[in-house]
């Protein structure tokens, strides 16, 4: 087997294990996107499959001497020659090199994008906490409790008061 298939076959067996399916599929919402998932991961198998055992395996030896019974030395001789003059060329990866740095800035930008999101999402949960506390002490709170959390409304309040403002 070629170097090149060997490490593609590889590469994506193990790519196969790190792939957290079960946990992607948790995220999805709708039927259609699980769907889509599903044909996703079933196109993935598949390719899988075919690289671990269509590509991985060494063809197997010609028995050059039972052809040579049937067709004759010169013929399967000719051919011989013809098939181990036949060089493969290796692969050379040019994609690779040129989005990887495009990739990783965008992997930058994702794990800044993270930290962001985690932040805002900390603090709408302590928002959110405030919120349903505020809403079980509403109803027995009294307005200089109210102004002692909010001391802007009440300073807006006291303005429109020596203003005389009422809000006609």
């Amino acid at each position: 087997m070629s170097g090149t298939v060997k490490k593609i076959a590889d590469v994506t067996f193990k790519a196969g294990k790190t792939i957290d399916w079960e946990g992607m599929a948790k995220l999805l919402v709708t039927d259609e996107a699980r769907k889509e998932f599903s044909n996703l991961r079933r196109a993935f198998d598949d390719v899988n499959s075919q690289l671990q055992t269509k590509f991985s395996q060494e063809p197997e030896p010609i028995n050059w001497e039972y052809y040579r019974k049937g067709i004759g030395s010169r013929l399967v001789d000719m051919y011989k020659e013809a098939y181990e003059s036949i060089e493969i060329p290796k692969f050379e990866d040019t994609v690779t090199p040129q989005y990887k740095p495009k990739f990783d800035a965008l992997l930058v930008e994702l794990k800044e994008a993270e930290k962001q999101s985690l932040k805002e999402s900390e603090r709408l949960e302590k928002e959110v906490a405030e919120v349903q506390e505020l809403k079980k002490k509403l109803s027995t709170m009294t307005a200089d409790e109210y102004f002692e959390k909010h001391p802007e409304l009440k300073k807006k309040f006291d303005d429109e008061i020596r203003n005389d403002y009422w809000g006609y």
